[in-house]
């Protein structure tokens, strides 16, 4: 009867567990990813790019044709595109409402890792979900108004499911599957169909059985692919002729191939970037696979059917995309972030273990883990010295972040070698990673947006004109370009194209361009009105033609 009892009060605990646990990821993934998304303003070409296209085809409500300052664009997929325009549709159009697809992505791909663990991996669901939460990787992309995210999400999410699937035999898997895979082909590409490809049969090689390879390529899936993805690739190429040569022969066969997009990089190049894109989770992810890798190769095809083949598959999918991307004649870093939560689950499946067998973790790894996880905190304080001096600085800033990581790796040393060990690993980890992200938003914010947003210099254009002009560009970068395309929403002239304006207009370059931009003015009276420091940009004024 007691046993009974017992039984019934734990039935009970579970549910308000789960809700516990889910509480507590939706906090962490609230503030790991939408927290302070409007703190500094979109970065680079890409991000500015991407969300001007997006803007461009709510304005048009035209779902099919991506395009920037009213041309075709087909460099990528629509997905992204499609998430940017609800998210404007329903906050109106902002860099940070551009940053919410990739935000929300992160989030469903946290969310679809913890359930499949919670099925797989009970005793390590919360785990496994917080560290695939808290790489950097991750958390750099989940801020990104950019592609790699909702490809990398739904990527996750459909090797998942096809494990689930080859483990329960339930077609609902592989249906997800099919769906998910679709989504990353939308995302990004046909690449997400040649990985998933890749990483299939590798796996099945593994394992000396093919029958399940073969049972994948289920009709209804194939068709359930086809009935998501089809719509648009082929409404896309009706509709642009152009797109087939633009998208599949330049922007994926010619920039695997080739570096026609001047993206060079050594061939080791995503060592360091993979190593670099799992902190805080890089000591444990390198004995993980290193562990993981010695039992399949002593165990061999006994391993990888038993309990040790997820580990296998998550080897696979890890190192398979690596491999192909560090053959491309073009690199970025987002390239391989579809395969970095393999990183962070095979680093949770080595704590799980650990855990099962109740087993205390070195005293040399521990220490590692904790000095790497609590480093971040000093380049975080010291993030505008960096951007100004161009170097870490000794100075009491200096020394103050240096003690509070060494007091931070100190209290992780002795909070992992004490009884609770790897059960406080979580945690203790995610406290460096929560501070370290709030130093960069409230000390670094505002240096990254006057030294590398448009939306400063937009501002200061705003600030020294009393009614609005049109704006023409000479010798700026690509990055001003394409940030001031966004944040002024306008057609912007360049001078060195002869792209100028007829009327009166700001010219914006960099110093020294009085003279270029006169020459290029005919005769039209040039005023210099003011500069911009940190971005080293000056603001001209030019008068109408005669």
């Amino acid at each position: 009867m007691q046993d009974a009892l017992n039984k019934s009060e734990v039935e009970l605990q579970k549910p308000s567990r789960s809700l516990t646990e889910v509480i507590l990821l939706a906090g962490f993934c609230a503030f790991l990813f939408f927290f302070g998304l409007a703190r500094f303003g979109l970065l680079g070409a890409d991000e500015p790019r991407y969300a001007q296209v997006a803007r461009e085809m709510l304005a048009r409500h035209d779902v099919i044709t991506p395009t920037l300052g009213g041309i075709s664009w087909l460099e990528k997929p629509v997905l992204y595109y499609w998430q940017a325009m609800l998210a404007y549709r329903l906050f109106g159009v902002s860099d940070w409402a551009a940053r919410l697809p990739s935000a929300f992505d992160a989030t469903l791909m946290v969310f679809a890792i913890y359930l499949f663990l919670k099925r797989f991996r009970p005793g390590i669901a919360l785990d496994g979900a917080l560290m695939s939460a808290s790489f950097a990787g991750v958390i750099g992309f989940a801020r990104s108004a950019s592609t790699d995210m909702p490809l990398a999400a739904a990527f996750t999410i459909a090797m998942l499911a096809w494990y689930a699937w080859h483990d329960s035999n339930r077609k609902t898997c592989l249906s997800l599957f099919y769906v998910f895979l679709a989504l990353a082909t939308l995302a990004k590409g046909p690449v997400a169909i040649f990985l998933a490809a890749l990483i299939l049969v590798l796996f099945a090689v593994s394992k000396r059985d093919f029958r399940q390879l073969w049972q994948t390529l289920w009709l209804p899936g194939i068709l359930l692919f086809c009935v998501v993805t089809l719509p648009w690739y082929l409404a896309v190429q009706l509709r642009n002729p152009e797109f087939f040569r633009v998208f599949i022969l330049e922007h994926n066969l010619a920039r695997f191939g080739s570096n026609l997009y001047r993206h060079p990089q050594p061939f080791w190049y995503y060592l360091p970037v993979g190593l670099l894109g799992l902190v805080p989770w890089t000591v444990f992810f390198v004995i993980a696979i290193w562990r993981s890798a010695r039992l399949w190769w002593a165990g061999k095809r006994d391993y990888v059917r038993s309990s040790g083949g997820f580990n296998v598959f998550l080897l696979i999918w890890l190192i398979a995309p690596v491999l192909f991307f560090s053959i491309s004649g073009s690199k970025l870093p987002g390239y391989i972030l579809p395969a970095l939560p393999a990183g962070t689950l095979l680093a949770s499946e080595y704590v799980w273990h650990r855990l099962a067998g109740q087993e205390k973790e070195s005293l040399v790894i521990i220490v590692l883990h904790s000095i790497l996880a609590a480093l971040p905190i000093n380049p975080a304080f010291l993030i505008q010295y960096i951007f100004i001096q161009r170097t870490l600085p000794w100075n009491s800033a200096a020394m103050f972040s240096t003690a509070i990581s060494a007091l931070l790796a100190t209290a992780m040393v002795v909070t992992l070698r004490s009884r609770y060990g790897l059960r406080m690993l979580r945690f203790v980890t995610l406290v460096p990673v929560v501070l370290s992200i709030m130093a960069l938003l409230k000390i670094g914010a505002p240096i990254v947006d006057d030294t590398l947003s448009a939306r400063s210099v937009a501002q200061e254009v705003h600030r020294m004109q009393d009614r609005k002009l049109p704006l023409a560009l000479f010798l700026v970068s690509r990055e001003t370009e394409y940030g001031l395309d966004f944040y002024e929403n306008q057609a912007l002239g360049r001078y060195e194209l002869n792209q100028i304006p007829s009327g009166e207009h700001l010219v914006i370059a960099p110093p020294g361009c009085l003279n270029g931009i006169s020459k290029h003015a005919a005769g039209r009276r040039v005023a210099y009105l003011g500069g911009f420091t940190p971005q080293h940009l000056d603001f001209f004024w030019v008068s109408a033609k005669q």
